[in-house]
């Protein structure tokens, strides 16, 4: 089992304001791109406020929860339902292996050591800055798999994203867009969708593996303050999105990414 049992923050009140302030400054980042912004939460769960790493990758997985669930009218209003409906075999390919992945990073997760799942963390974060960067600075063109290749290459990147989703306590979606993208030959729009159903069904299977241990009572001690950042992320989000296309990529992704490698420094130092 994990060591990591220092479960509340060790500063057990914060101004509302900065939590608020927080989620929202993190939901314009994530917004002016199209994502949630969880993956830069995380780290500021850990540094600025005062969790242990598991207790922060639960809050964390909560606040996606509460992004994606709000986020799925207004994708809705963008591609319309029976749109979205008529690709659920694409849906259904990567949670063969997300939902698998899910329960096995969340028990990996579980089980780690406080400073093992620090180095994992930081790790993950370099990914993301990586993905972020490729996805946004190239042309993503279909591979053409048969589908005899392109079931399981569905199934086994489900699972990984599935993993690092459960571990970081993100929705997942600036890895499974370009997926669908590359695998299924959708388009961002749909895509973005897809991303959506294929996110909320397995953040709930790692929820129901974090809820088997005592480190889930971490959202219930601390149910305000995750809800203030919830609210914060949401309206930032929003407003990010108003944001989109205002800043040039040439200049916002470089510095998103810097943003994340410095932030996985941190993390990697973290005691």
């Amino acid at each position: 089992m994990t060591t990591d049992q220092n479960l509340v923050p060790l500063r057990p009140t914060h101004s509302t304001p900065l939590v608020f302030g927080t989620g929202a400054a993190i939901g314009v980042l994530g917004g002016m791109i199209g994502l949630g912004g969880a993956e830069f939460r995380l780290p500021l769960l850990i540094s600025l406020f005062g969790f242990a790493a598991l207790s922060a990758v639960i809050l964390n997985k909560a606040m996606s929860l509460v992004v994606v669930l709000v986020a799925l009218p207004a994708r809705f209003a963008a591609v319309p339902a029976a749109e979205v409906a008529a690709r659920w075999p694409v849906a259904v390919n990567l949670l063969a292996g997300s939902l698998l992945g899910a329960w096995a990073g969340a028990t990996w997760a579980v089980r780690m050591r406080s400073s093992t799942l620090h180095k994992v963390l930081a790790a993950l974060m370099v990914l993301m800055a990586a993905a972020l960067v490729v996805t946004h600075t190239t042309t993503l063109d279909t591979l053409t798999l048969p589908l005899w290749a392109q079931v399981p290459c569905g199934v086994a990147a489900g699972f990984g994203i599935g993993v690092v989703a459960a571990i970081m306590g993100v929705a997942g979606g600036e890895l499974l867009i370009p997926t669908i993208v590359l695998l299924f030959g959708e388009d961002i729009k749909t895509a973005g969708s897809l991303s959506l159903l294929v996110s909320l069904p397995t953040m709930l299977v790692a929820f129901a593996r974090y809820s088997r241990g005592g480190s889930f009572s971490v959202l219930g001690a601390n149910i305000r303050f995750t809800t203030i950042m919830a609210v914060g992320s949401v309206t930032g989000a929003v407003l990010g999105g108003l944001l989109l296309g205002v800043f040039p990529d040439l200049v916002l992704i470089p510095l998103l990414a810097v943003i994340l490698l410095v932030s996985a420094v941190k993390l990697a130092r973290h005691d």
